[in-house]
C-alpha cells in the first residue's frame, strides 16, 4: 500500500475542496448574512490540514494500483464528509452537534436529502447554498473532478474511476484517456444544470433558488431551500421542468455524452436500459396516481398531478415532494419506497440497485425458465444485440445477494438501536439507496432519530453511493494481504 501517495492526493484534493468554500463566502456578502467569517474559517482549515498532508509526501510521484484506487476513493469519502461537515459544526446558526453535522455532510454528498434540518426559510442563505453546493458536487463524484487533473500531477486515474463510477459495466471508457472522460462528464454535468436553472428561472422561481434546486435535481439529491421542497412554489411548470430533468439525469451519462459527441438521439432508442427505464418510471406514475384517484385523496387531475411527480421524484432516488406521501393510503408510501431499490440508471448520479442491473437479473431468471423447457438450449444473455458475459451476470447476482444481506443486517442493527420496524425500513432503504425521504418517525426529517442510528445511516449511505463492494472490499482482510 503506498500510503504516501495516498497521503499526497488527499492532500490535494482537501485543499481543492477547500476552495468550494468561496462561492458561499460570495452568497454571504451578498445577502450580508452573517456567516461570512465562518466560511473563511472553514476554508483556511479544511486547506492547512490538506496541506499538512501533502507537504511531506509532496515528491511522491508513484502510480497508483487498484488496491491503492480503491482505498484512495473510500478515503476520500469519508475525509471529505468530514470536511464537509466543518461549517455545521462551528457555525451558529444552525448550530449542530457533531453527528448531525456528520450526517447533513454525508447526506449531500452521497446525494441522499435526508437531512436533521428543520424551518430552512429561517436559515441564512449561504449555508442553504451550501447545502446545494455540496450535493451537486457529490452528484458526479468528487473524485471523477479531481480525476481530471491527476494526470497532471503524475498520477493514473483509471483505478479511481474504477472505484467511484456506478453500474456495472465499469470498465468501459467513453474515451481513450480517463482525463478525457472526466471532463467530458463534467462538461455535460455542468450544460445540464445550468439549462435546468434557467428553467427555473424562466418558470418562477428567484435566481438563488433556481440554482439550487437545479443543483440538486441534476445530482439527483432532493436538497432544497424550503421546508415544503418543491411544494413551495405550488407550480405546475416548475413541476414539470423538475419531472423532465430528474428523469434526464437519471439516465446513464454516457448515452448523453454519445449522443452529444455525435449529435443523434438515435443513441437513446437504441438502449435497452433507456427503454426499461422509461417503462418502469411510467408504470409507477401510473399506479401511484391511479391509486389516488380510486382512494379519493385528490380530485383527479391533482391526483395525476402529485402522482407523476412524487414517482418520478422517488423513483429516480431524487427525493423531492409535493406532498407528504407518507400520509398516502394502503400500499401507495411502500409502493414508491421499493421503486428506489430499483432506482436510476447506471452510469447515472442515482441510488438504489439500478435500471442495468434488474434488467440483466430478469433475463437471466428468463433464461433460467427457457432451460427448464429446452434444457439443451443455448440461450445467451444480450443487452441489445451485445451479449454479456458470465462474469458481468455473476456480479449482478454477487451484487443483489450482498445488497439484501447488508440491508437485512443494517435494518435489525437500527431496530436493536430502539427504532420501530417501519422507521427501520424506510430509513435504512432510503440511505441504502440515496434517497432521502422515509416513513415513520423520518417521515418529516431525521432531527429525532439516535445518534446511534444516524451513524448507521451515514456507513449506509456510503454503501450506497459506492456501490457496496468498493467498501465492502476493503472490509475483508484478503484486501490487506501483499
Amino acid at each position: 500500500m503506498r500510503l504516501s501517495t495516498i497521503a499526497r492526493i488527499l492532500g490535494i484534493l482537501l485543499m481543492v475542496f477547500s476552495l468550494t468554500m468561496l462561492p458561499p463566502i460570495a452568497i454571504s456578502l451578498f445577502y450580508a448574512d452573517g456567516q461570512l467569517s465562518l466560511f473563511i474559517t472553514a476554508l483556511i482549515l479544511i486547506f492547512v490540514v490538506g496541506l499538512l498532508s501533502w507537504l511531506p509526501t509532496r515528491k511522491e510521484r508513484r502510480e497508483l494500483r487498484i488496491r491503492d484506487g480503491f482505498v484512495i476513493t473510500i478515503l476520500f469519502w469519508v475525509v471529505l464528509g468530514g470536511a464537509g461537515a466543518v461549517p455545521f459544526i462551528i457555525g451558529d446558526n444552525p448550530h449542530m452537534p457533531l453527528t448531525d453535522a456528520l450526517f447533513e455532510s454525508f447526506s449531500g454528498l452521497t446525494t441522499t436529502g435526508a437531512t436533521v434540518l428543520a424551518e430552512l426559510d429561517t436559515i441564512p442563505r449561504s449555508i442553504l447554498y451550501y447545502r446545494q453546493q455540496l450535493q451537486w458536487l457529490g452528484g458526479m463524484g468528487i473524485v471523477v473532478l479531481a480525476v481530471a487533473i491527476l494526470p497532471m500531477l503524475g498520477v493514473g486515474g483509471m483505478q479511481l474511476y474504477r472505484a467511484e463510477m456506478p453500474g456495472p459495466l465499469k470498465d468501459s471508457k467513453l474515451s481513450p484517456r480517463i482525463a478525457e472522460t472526466a471532463k467530458a462528464l463534467w462538461m455535460i454535468y455542468v450544460v445540464l444544470t445550468g439549462a435546468c436553472a434557467l428553467a427555473y428561472w424562466l418558470a418562477g422561481m428567484t435566481p438563488f433558488d433556481a440554482i439550487g434546486h437545479a443543483f440538486s435535481t441534476i445530482a439527483i439529491g432532493g436538497f432544497s431551500t424550503h421546508d415544503a421542497s418543491i411544494g413551495h412554489f405550488n407550480s405546475v411548470s416548475i413541476e414539470v421542468i423538475a419531472i423532465v430533468f430528474m428523469l434526464i439525469a437519471g439516465m446513464n451519462f454516457s448515452l448523453h455524452f454519445v449522443s452529444w459527441h455525435s449529435r443523434r438521439l438515435r443513441h437513446y432508442l437504441l438502449d435497452p436500459e433507456w427503454r426499461t427505464y422509461l417503462v418502469f418510471v411510467g408504470v409507477i406514475a401510473l399506479t401511484i396516481s391511479l391509486g389516488l384517484i380510486e382512494q379519493n385523496v385528490y380530485p383527479v387531475t391533482e391526483a395525476i398531478r402529485k402522482g407523476m411527480f412524487q414517482s418520478v421524484s422517488v423513483a429516480t432516488t431524487t427525493g423531492f415532494s409535493t406532498d407528504n406521501f407518507s400520509l398516502w393510503p394502503t400500499f401507495l408510501p411502500f409502493l414508491l419506497l421499493m421503486s428506489a431499490f430499483i432506482g436510476a440508471c447506471g452510469g447515472s448520479a442515482g441510488g438504489g440497485i439500478k435500471v442495468i442491473r434488474v434488467l440483466l437479473l430478469y433475463k437471466q431468471g428468463a433464461r433460467e425458465i427457457m432451460r427448464l423447457i429446452h434444457p439443451n438450449a443455448v440461450i445467451p444473455i444480450k443487452l441489445g444485440r451485445t451479449p454479456v458475459g458470465s462474469r458481468v451476470v455473476e456480479a449482478v447476482w454477487g451484487f443483489l445477494a450482498a445488497y439484501v444481506l447488508v440491508f437485512a443486517l443494517l435494518m435489525l442493527l437500527v431496530m436493536a438501536i430502539g427504532e420501530d420496524p417501519i422507521t427501520a425500513y424506510s430509513v435504512v432503504g432510503s440511505a441504502l439507496n440515496n434517497l432521502g425521504p422515509a416513513l415513520g418517525n423520518a417521515a418529516v426529517n431525521y432531527a429525532e432519530m439516535a445518534d446511534g442510528t444516524k451513524l448507521v445511516l451515514i456507513f449506509a449511505m456510503l454503501l450506497g453511493r459506492l456501490e457496496l463492494f468498493t467498501l465492502l472490499v476493503v472490509l475483508t482482510p484478503a484486501f490487506w494481504k501483499s
